[in-house]
């Protein structure tokens, strides 16, 4: 198992959720390091949530998907360590 894949376990094995900010931040740092840069057109209309992670996915573009996964687990380590405290 890669620190990418256990970073995507442990990020559910957190006992308090983490706020909507560092949610999107988690998907958009999930989906860049698994596909790549965003695609398709910008969910629009009443579709808040869906144009809420579009718009956090693209800010990642350019971003190596190698990269990516790093961030994931650090971000991942940095909510493990605050909830240990």
């Amino acid at each position: 198992m890669t620190t990418f894949e256990q970073a995507q376990q442990d990020v559910q094995a957190l006992n308090k959720k983490p706020g909507n900010d560092v949610l999107l931040k988690l998907y958009a740092l999930y989906k860049q390091g698994t596909e790549g840069d965003v695609s398709g057109k910008r969910p629009g209309g009443f579709d808040f949530v869906g144009g809420a992670k579009y718009d956090a996915w693209n800010e990642q573009k350019g971003k190596s998907q190698d990269e990516a996964q790093l961030e994931y687990v650090a971000l991942v380590e940095q909510l493990r360590a605050a909830e240990a405290q």
